[in-house]
């Protein structure tokens, strides 16, 4: 099991006094030798965290990979074919919204995440989808050429004690239908250092992109203690 951190509120830290630190840079140095194996990033287009000027640091300077969630537009693609990340995640977005809501609607939007695939892959960059646990969005993810799916956790991570049982076969169903279908399987969005473990144990899941709660316990303890935390949790 894989661990990418996403460092988009170490920029959002920084963007509440608009000063110059902290550095998303250094804490996806310090995420890397503590064990993270990427680094994941979110360019919003109202660039609120992430701007280009992070993006280039990181794709200079990390040593894993560098993974871009991004909408399904022709700024992003822009954004991306300048970059050339390793990995380029593609999201659902709204401007209000606090954080990404639910997953892409691929069998909606297939054309357009079909036209976009394909550009990045004439890039050299991988492509994966951020889709709810749903065997129509799988499916489709597959035909338009993705090479991975990460699967929604959101709802696993906001259920009930009494709903997360049903909410964790449903992930676990999606995983390996993907698998089967040669896909990549991911997994992210409100994983902590609890509900974690039974994600952990699905065995089709690869990686997982965690984001806010390590960035939250990295405030008290530090990136390091934080990422290895986590690695931990992962690797038991």
């Amino acid at each position: 099991m894989r661990l990418a951190v996403n460092i988009d509120h170490i920029a959002t830290l920084r963007e509440a006094r608009k000063a110059r630190e902290p550095e998303p840079v250094a804490a996806a140095l310090a995420a890397e030798m503590a064990g993270a194996q990427g680094i994941t990033v979110h360019l919003r287009s109202d660039r609120r965290h992430i701007k280009e000027r992070d993006l280039e640091l990181l794709r200079q300077t990390i040593a894993t990979k560098l993974n871009i969630e991004m909408a399904v537009t022709a700024d992003m693609a822009r954004v991306a074919l300048q970059i050339r990340p390793h990995q380029v995640t593609l999201v659902p977005e709204r401007p209000e919204e606090l954080t990404t809501e639910g997953g892409l609607d691929v069998v909606l939007q297939a054309a357009a995440v079909k036209d976009f695939i394909r550009q990045m892959h004439e890039a050299g960059a991988r492509v994966s989808i951020f889709l709810d646990a749903d065997a129509d969005q799988v499916r489709k993810a597959k035909a338009v050429g993705a090479d991975a799916v990460e699967i929604n956790t959101g709802r696993y991570a906001d259920a009930s004690a009494e709903a997360c049982p049903a909410e964790l076969a449903r992930i676990a169903e999606a995983a390996r239908l993907a698998a089967r279908h040669d896909l990549e399987v991911l997994a992210g969005h409100g994983l902590n250092y609890t509900n974690v473990i039974p994600i952990a144990t699905v065995t089709e899941i690869v990686e997982l992109n965690i984001g806010h709660s390590i960035v939250a316990r990295a405030a008290l303890v530090g990136m390091d203690r934080a990422v290895r935390d986590m690695v931990a949790l992962l690797w038991k």
